[in-house]
Order: structure tokens, then sequence, then C-alpha cells
């Protein structure tokens, strides 16, 4: 028999797995990842890096326009900025429920603890959420099951209900108290939550849900480097390390101008879908502001397409004041 176990690589899906796997149950793990993080290798995400280690197969599931549409018009709402908790949950299991029914595996089971997060881990939350995604009775969750009404697997007693758990609220000393009593030594520390949550990322999606940037590469863009809206209305990025000038060149458009520095460190900026003379020379004061030409009269920048034409531009540093009244806060 298998179960499909909704896999954040942390501890407490870990130990759903482990749970799981005493019960005799084959486990295969199912990782959502959002469309606003940028991965080259899926070999990266820790989630996939923990399933091996686990030696449990993972699918990787990568949303998509579909629950980008989600977190523009959310059902139930946003939690904390612009986080749509509870369609994101239905969301995730809805898929997860779709991979089950494809792999013939027989239920679903989720490190979830009651009352740990305060919107969606609530006992009526948990309810709602089944429901709309079509997965009551087939979700269980083996950390709080105990504090919970018995699932299909625990009816058919497929799996022991007394074996579980009846974790509650946001404490993990249960949780760590478990993993050393089953042998688990190599965990994660706890992540800084949803990206969505986060008040900086939020105020950035919604300005550029307002100007129609929603494909996948521009949400990608919301996690990297500095963001100005210029007068125009169009958007430049300007990293902040050598990784971020890295990503943001491979996330540019067929119609993005790319503007650094010549001879001297500099950031890439990236200028969204503009051409305009006023545009680039503003992006082009801006990228020197963040250079050690900026106190200097002028400097030589790079403007290159995507087609690798380049044109040579002399400029001046934008003054902080007047940058920073462009800055996405």
């Amino acid at each position: 028999m298998k179960a499909v176990v909704l896999f954040s690589g942390g501890l407490d899906s870990i130990l759903a797995v482990k749970l799981i796997q005493n019960q005799g149950i084959d486990v295969i793990a199912f990782h959502f990842v959002l469309p606003f993080n940028y991965i080259e290798d899926e070999k990266q995400i820790k989630a996939v890096q923990t399933a091996h280690k686990l030696n449990i197969p993972i699918e990787i599931f990568r949303g998509g326009t579909d629950y980008i549409e989600i977190v523009k018009n959310p059902k139930h709402g946003y939690g904390k900025n612009m986080n749509p908790c509870l369609d994101c949950k239905i969301f995730m299991m809805k898929k997860a429920h779709n991979f089950m029914k494809e792999i013939g595996a027989s239920f679903l089971v989720s490190g979830e603890v009651l009352g740990q997060r305060p919107m969606s881990q609530r006992k009526k939350a948990m309810e709602l959420i089944e429901k709309e995604a079509e997965v009551y009775g087939l979700l269980l969750r083996p950390l709080s099951a105990k504090l919970l009404p018995p699932t299909m697997p625990e009816e058919k007693e497929w799996v022991k209900r007394e074996s579980f758990f009846a974790f509650e609220g946001k404490s993990r000393k249960p949780q760590i108290q478990k993993a050393k009593e089953l042998g688990i030594k190599d965990f994660p520390s706890p992540a800084g939550g949803c990206c969505l949550a986060d008040l900086g990322f939020s105020i950035r999606l919604s300005d550029a849900f307002e100007h129609n940037e929603d494909s996948i590469s521009e949400l990608q863009l919301l996690r990297f480097g500095r963001h100005f809206r210029l007068k125009s209305g169009t958007k430049l990025i300007v990293g902040r390390n050598e990784k971020e000038n890295q990503i943001i060149e491979k996330l540019a458009g067929k119609n993005d101008l790319l503007i650094e520095g010549i001879g001297f460190g500099s950031p890439l900026a990236l200028l969204k879908n503009s051409n305009n003379p006023k545009d680039i020379n503003t992006s082009a004061s801006i990228c020197v502001r963040y250079t050690k030409k900026r106190d200097e009269e002028s400097a030589k920048v790079s403007v290159k397409t995507k087609k690798g034409e380049i044109t040579e531009k002399e400029v001046a540093s934008l003054d902080r004041e007047a940058a920073d009244s462009l800055l996405i806060h």
C-alpha cells in the first residue's frame, strides 16, 4: 500500500513520513514549489535533498498561472499580507489528490499540527480545506491525529491510530523530543515562512500585479535585487551581488535591456520592456548610484540587448533622494 505525503522537508513532514513508514506503508513525497521561486536545478531544493536522505521518492509540482490567479483573487481572502493561506492549501491538496490517484496510492498524509498556524490549521479551517479539496477522510495528520476525527485509513485499520500523536500549538518541543526517540538527528531548522506573508515581497507583488507584470519570469524576479518604478511606469531591477546579477540576466526578457558599468565594479541593472531614452538614462544613473563612481561627475556604462547589441553612455549618478523616491518599498 502507498501513501502520498505532502512534504516540505521540515521536521513535521519528516516525522509524518517516519510514522507512516513504521506502519508498513510505502510513502511518496509530494512537494509544491511556488511560481515565485527561481530554481535552476531541482537538486538544490531542500525538500529534495531531505527526501533523498530518507530514501523516499519525491514528486515536484511547480505552481503556474492557475496558482497566480488564486493569489490575485483568493476566494477565502488573505492571511498575513498577500498570503491566500486557505486557498493555497486547497490548491495544493487538490494537486496532491490528483497525483495520489495517478500513482494508485490509497491516502494522503500531512505533517500539519493543530493550532500551529492561525489561519489554516484550526479545526474548522482544516475541515473546510478537506471539503473543498475533496479529500475529506483521505487526509491523515498523524502528528495531531488523536485530536481529530478518525480518517478512512484509520477506520479501515490500514494504520493504527494509537501509534499517532496529539500535538497541538506552536511549540516544537514535542516534535524534537519524538525525533530523538525515533532516531531522527538530521533535520533542517524552521524556514522563514511563505514569501507571500512577507511584507516587503507583498508590496513588490502588489505593485507587479497593478502593472500587469504577472508572467512567471517577472514574478520570479521579485525575489532578487532592488526594484524601482520609473515615472514612465516601467520597472528597473538592480542586482545586489554577483549571484543576483547572474539570475537577473537569466530571467531577462527579449525586450529588456541590461545595464552595467564599464571598467569598474558594478551591479547589473535590468530595464523592463523599454527603449525610451529617458528611461535608459535614469536607469543608468540609478545603476551608477550603487557603485564607487557615485560621487564622480560621470561614469561610463554599457546598455545591452538580449541579442548582444551594445551601446555606451556617460551618465552621472542619480542622487539618493531621487533614487529612493522611485524605490518600491
